[in-house]
């Protein structure tokens, strides 16, 4: 369909969305698509009325589809006719009066910083994957960084004078993020052994930091992967997440002190609120202290 293939291009060249959410905004086009043929028939975009909205909001919670997914497909399906109408082919937004309640939100899984030395002992070991798995852990977990900047990043975004990387975040948005001594260390250890090693099987030439087993850069989902292996390697339980790392770094961040503006500019959040969710763990943790250790309670 033209009028998706064009938005779709607009999201990426305008926007500067990632590839992961122009997949995510295409599947959910195509599942409003997809019900409508089923349902009639599929006549065109601009014919799509109230009656057909309401019938396929029914259709999703017949599905029972989790509440964030309906409430994505329903922002994705308003953003589209908003560029619809934005470019003149279409009049109205028939998703435009369309809320759906926010669930409660629950908070970010975290490691406590004893469970993250048992994760990182899974990856002593003196192969070049272990140099690289040390290396992903130390700068996921030393930055925060999102995992898909993690697996975007270039040799040439890494200053080890300063200690900073150079990200580019969503939307475009291009931020500076410093790095302690360890993920230093680890950088330098993988850049200078293991990943010349994992390069030279296939003559490999590419400024990616990370790479796979072939030397080819890796992929967010190969992160999450490499991740999933290690927990097997430890006593931990966890099903194990690449965010968590993230969600570690700023938690750690406020329960050590850190100013709340601070972890959200190194998070790369667009609104502080986002941020906020943190400060509800922190409190959460603060609460099982007092449970456990003030005395007029015990």
């Amino acid at each position: 369909m033209p009028e998706v293939d064009e938005f779709l291009q607009y999201l990426l060249v305008e926007r500067h969305y990632s590839a992961e959410t122009k997949t995510a905004y295409a599947e959910d086009l195509k599942d409003f698509v997809d019900f409508l043929e089923h349902n009639g028939g599929f006549k065109s975009f601009q014919k799509v009325d109230a009656l057909d909205v309401q019938t396929y909001l029914a259709n999703l919670n017949d599905r029972k589809l989790a509440r964030s997914t309906v409430a994505r497909r329903i922002s994705s399906l308003r953003s589209f006719y908003r560029y619809l109408i934005r470019v003149g082919e279409a009049k109205i937004n028939p998703f435009a009066l369309v809320e759906i309640k926010k669930a409660h939100q629950h908070l970010p899984q975290f490691f406590f910083e004893e469970e993250l030395d048992v994760l990182f002992k899974a990856t002593d070991g003196p192969t070049p994957l272990d140099q690289r798995n040390k290396a992903i852990l130390e700068v996921l977990y030393g930055t925060g960084i999102r995992v898909s900047e993690c697996a975007n990043l270039t040799l040439n975004q890494i200053d080890f004078d300063l200690e900073l990387l150079l990200v580019h975040g969503k939307g475009n948005k291009d931020r500076y993020v410093p790095f302690g001594s360890f993920a230093a260390d680890a950088l330098t250890q993988y850049l200078d052994n293991g990943r010349q090693a994992l390069m030279t099987k296939l003559d490999q030439e590419h400024p990616y930091v990370f790479v796979n087993q072939h030397g080819r850069p890796i992929t967010s989902r190969g992160i999450e992967y490499i991740l999933n292996q290690l927990i097997k390697q430890t006593s931990l339980t966890n099903n194990i997440h690449p965010h968590m790392l993230r969600h570690s770094f700023a938690t750690h961040m406020l329960n050590h002190g850190a100013d709340l503006r601070s972890v959200q500019e190194l998070l790369g959040h667009s609104s502080l609120s986002t941020t906020q969710i943190y400060t509800h763990v922190t409190t959460e943790h603060l609460k099982a202290d007092y449970m456990k250790y003030f005395p007029k309670h015990n």
